[in-house]
């Protein structure tokens, strides 16, 4: 199985060794063995590339992605594996007190850095960031590197992604505030595979109704910083 990722943590990410590690890869490998399928494949993509990679078969499944109508035009999601908050991705002790996207809005001059195609760009726009203070990053380093050098006062993404980054890089002094349930509700994400192959998401759907919440599945999840809770939810 040929699965396309992103650089990042805690969802997928490459560690010193060269080894793709996080959740979403290890429970596509879990899918990959217990469908006894051809060695499974990890293969480092920017976002913009996912789905049109998945409709064009180079590759056979994807890392999580939110569910939205406009996606589902394009490939088939299987199940959700994950529902998480959005989160903004700022400098260290926050020094706006920003509480979610309204109040970023309300400072005059602070700009938010968005990743090309992520719906945290809409969600945005709907809590009344305006258009001239958002900036397009094609990858999740570029977008926190603009908030370290202050060329954006926030980022804006999934809160647990933006933990996963700070871990990995305690020292560039950044922290990470949870979007309130006002403004975005948690949302679900889910693998995406082509179109024209609906047996794999059946099978893939298949795998995933005996993992997801069993001790394996929670177990594994809990050593990316995922809390019971975090899966409850899903579930």
């Amino acid at each position: 199985m040929r699965f396309a990722f992103l650089q990042e943590p805690p969802f997928c990410f490459t560690d010193v060794s060269g080894r793709v590690g996080g959740c979403d890869t290890e429970l596509a490998a879990k899918i990959c063995r217990m469908l006894d399928l051809e060695d499974f494949s990890p293969i480092e993509a920017e976002f913009a590339e996912l789905l049109p990679g998945v409709a064009d078969g180079r590759w056979d499944m994807t890392t999580g992605l939110f569910i939205s109508d406009e996606r589902k035009r394009l490939v088939e999601f299987t199940r959700p594996i994950w529902s998480l908050p959005d989160g903004l991705m700022v400098a260290k002790n926050n020094p706006l007190g920003l509480e979610g996207y309204r109040s970023l809005a309300r400072h005059p001059s602070a700009v938010l850095g968005v990743i090309s195609d992520q719906v945290q760009h809409q969600t945005a726009l709907q809590n009344g960031v305006p258009p001239d203070r958002v900036r397009m990053f094609a990858t999740q380093a570029q977008a926190a590197e603009a908030v370290a050098k202050g060329m954006a006062q926030a980022y804006a993404s999934v809160a647990m992604a933006h933990r996963g980054y700070i871990a990995q890089r305690p020292d560039e002094r950044l922290d990470v505030v949870e979007v309130p349930a006002s403004e975005k509700q948690p949302a679900a994400g889910a693998f995406a595979l082509a179109r024209s192959n609906p047996a794999l998401r059946q099978k893939v759907d298949r795998c995933l109704n005996e993992l997801l919440g069993g001790p394996w599945h929670r177990k594994m999840m809990s050593e990316y910083g995922f809390s019971d809770g975090d899966i409850d939810r899903l579930l």
